[in-house]
C-alpha cells in the first residue's frame, strides 16, 4: 500500500531526512520511532503532501506521488494530527467539522454518515452539536479520528496521536485504532517517540536517528530485546512498559 524509496527532506541547507525507505503492506501497521529531531515526523509530512519539498520516491497504492497532491489522494490518505484541540476549528460545531470533508470529496448521505462514525468512533449522539472546547481531549482525538475515518480512506497517517492526552485516556484511544483498523482494513503509519505504544500497534518498527532510519525490526523482536542498533537498545531501555503490551 506505501512504498517509500531514498526520501530526502532538506529546510534549507539542513538534510534532515536521509534516504529513509519502508514498505508497508495492506492493511498493516509501520511506526516510527525515535527522539525529537530524529526526522520521522518530517517523513510523515512529506508522506501525506504537507510538505513538498523533498526527493525520492513515494507511492501509494502502487500509484507514483508527487510533492502536489490531487484531491483524490486526500480521499485515500488522512492524517490525525498529536493535538486534537489545534487541528480541530474552535469555532466549528462537531457536525459541521464531520460534513465538511463529506461536502469537499462530494459525498452524499451526510446525515447518515455523521451519525455512524461517531458511533463508531464511540463518541455519543450529544456531542455532534457541540465545540471542540466542551468536549475531554479523549473525546477531541476522538473526533480528529472520526474526521479522518468519515471519507473512508484506505491510509491513516497517525503523528503522535496519544501524547498530547492522560495516560489514562491513550489507552483507550490505541484500542479505538486497533479495532479500526482490523474493522475497516486500514493501513497504518504511526510515529511516535514511545516504543511502548508502537509495538502496540504496529507489526514492524523502523527507528529512526539524525533522519536516517538506522533499524528496522519486528515488535516482536523488540519486546524480546532482539535489536541489533545500540539506538534501538537505548530506546528499549528507557521505555517503559514495553514488556507488558
Amino acid at each position: 500500500m506505501i512504498d517509500v524509496d531514498r526520501l530526502r527532506v532538506s529546510f534549507g541547507d539542513k538534510e534532515v531526512v536521509k534516504g529513509v525507505s519502508f514498505r508497508v503492506p495492506a492493511g498493516e501497521c509501520f511506526g516510527l520511532v525515535g527522539e525529537s529531531g530524529s526526522g520521522k515526523s518530517t517523513v510523515l509530512r512529506a508522506l501525506s503532501g504537507l510538505n513538498g519539498a523533498w526527493s525520492g520516491r513515494i507511492a501509494v497504492a502502487g500509484a507514483e506521488v508527487g510533492p502536489k497532491r490531487h484531491r483524490a489522494f486526500f480521499r485515500k490518505v488522512q492524517m490525525v494530527f498529536q493535538d486534537p484541540y489545534g487541528s480541530l476549528h474552535p469555532r466549528q460545531t462537531i457536525d459541521r467539522i464531520l460534513s465538511e470533508p463529506l461536502l469537499v470529496h462530494g459525498l452524499g448521505d451526510v446525515e447518515r454518515r455523521v451519525a455512524a462514525t461517531l458511533a463508531e468512533v464511540a463518541l455519543p449522539a450529544a456531542v455532534r452539536f457541540r465545540f471542540p472546547h466542551q468536549l475531554s481531549g479523549g473525546q477531541r482525538q476522538r473526533v480528529a479520528i472520526a474526521r479522518a475515518l468519515i471519507a473512508e480512506p484506505e491510509v491513516l497517517l497517525l503523528d503522535e496521536p496519544t501524547s498530547a492526552l492522560d495516560v489514562s485516556v491513550q489507552a483507550e484511544i490505541l484500542n479505538l485504532l486497533a479495532d479500526l483498523r482490523r474493522q475497516r482494513r486500514l493501513t497504518y503509519v504511526l510515529v511516535s517517540h514511545n516504543l511502548a505504544v508502537v509495538a502496540h500497534l504496529c507489526a514492524r518498527i523502523g527507528v529512526m536517528l539524525g533522519g536516517e532510519m538506522v533499524e528496522e525490526l519486528s515488535a516482536e523482536d523488540l519486546r524480546a530485546g532482539r535489536a541489533q542498533h545500540p539506538h534501538t537498545r537505548e530506546l528499549r531501555t528507557l521505555s517503559v512498559g514495553l514488556e507488558e503490551v
